[in-house]
């Protein structure tokens, strides 16, 4: 048996963590430079933080270091457990890099043991699904080597798409270039951005007004979806709820899912998405990653 460990930008609720057995490691945030976490996404108060960001309260993040991974899989190795390690993408994230640098160092100290890391390419519950995919296997018993191949090749069909309210945040942050952030600015065009097939950020379309890019967004997800009834769908949303519930609807029109996931943006990925971001995370043709 091995452990499945993942960061919480997966963005999965701390309950289902814990029915599935699935570890978190806590990204850092800084609310107005004093440094925060968040393990219970269930006791995240998103209205409060994402009306504190609209009103200029400054948010900051930083990757997590090496050692904060060897802490965390030091315990587990010592107990004779392999780990699949499920990341945040290194396309928009360098802490998947500390993750490979602590798993070389405690590859040395356990060299019977296995650490195998998974780049999701994906934040979020495009993350999260896969994390939940990993339980999946190794509950069904499927070892940690195919389990690895198996998410790997899941990762590119994983879709990862999503609009904003404003993409100064993703700008400020590194996340999207400067070019890229004119679109927008005026005569309310909102873009749909999506994860490219690095698990970069890019924006692939206008769309004149909020609604429009909703629908947009159903309407890709028809177009990319394989299998929609055997699987769960993720919508995740900052301060934004009925946005989602609307999404929600759209999607269940002509390709229902088996279910829908629908959580708050927990506060570091949704720091750099910004208030009123709204994602949608499916499986489909991956195609869609790279396809204009």
């Amino acid at each position: 048996m091995y452990s499945i460990v993942s960061d919480t930008s997966a963005n999965i609720d701390v309950n289902v963590l814990k029915e599935r057995d699935i570890r978190i490691i806590p990204f850092t945030y800084y609310l107005n430079g004093r440094e925060c976490t968040c393990t219970d996404t269930t006791a995240f108060d998103g209205g409060s933080f994402y009306e504190a960001m609209r009103g200029g309260t400054k948010v900051t993040t930083s990757q997590i270091t090496p050692q904060k991974y060897i802490d965390c899989f030091r315990p587990i190795l010592e107990k004779g457990r392999d780990i699949l390690f499920v990341s945040m993408s290194s396309g928009i994230s360098g802490s998947y890099s500390s993750a490979m640098m602590a798993a070389a160092e405690l590859k040395e100290e356990f060299p019977d043991r296995v650490i195998s890391l998974i780049d999701t390419i994906g934040a979020s519950l495009g993350e999260g699904l896969l994390a939940l995919r990993a339980a999946d296997l190794r509950d069904a018993g499927v070892t940690i080597e195919k389990a690895a191949e198996k998410l790997k090749d899941l990762r590119h069909k994983m879709c990862n798409i999503f609009t904003v309210d404003d993409l100064k945040y993703l700008r400020n942050t590194g996340r999207l270039s400067r070019t890229s952030t004119t679109v927008g600015t005026v005569l309310n065009i909102k873009p749909l951005l999506k994860g490219d097939g690095e698990g970069k950020i890019v924006c692939f379309q206008r769309s004149r007004g909020r609604k429009k890019a909703i629908a947009e967004i159903a309407a890709y997800y028809d177009r990319y979806v394989r299998d929609a009834g055997s699987q769960t769908v993720g919508i995740a949303h900052a301060d934004c709820e009925e946005d989602a519930k609307c999404l929600a609807e759209l999607i269940k029109r002509n390709n229902p899912p088996k279910d829908i996931m629908t959580v708050m943006y927990e506060p570091v990925t949704g720091s750099h998405v910004g208030p009123g971001a709204l994602a949608f995370f499916f499986t489909g043709d991956e195609k869609f990653r790279d396809d204009n």
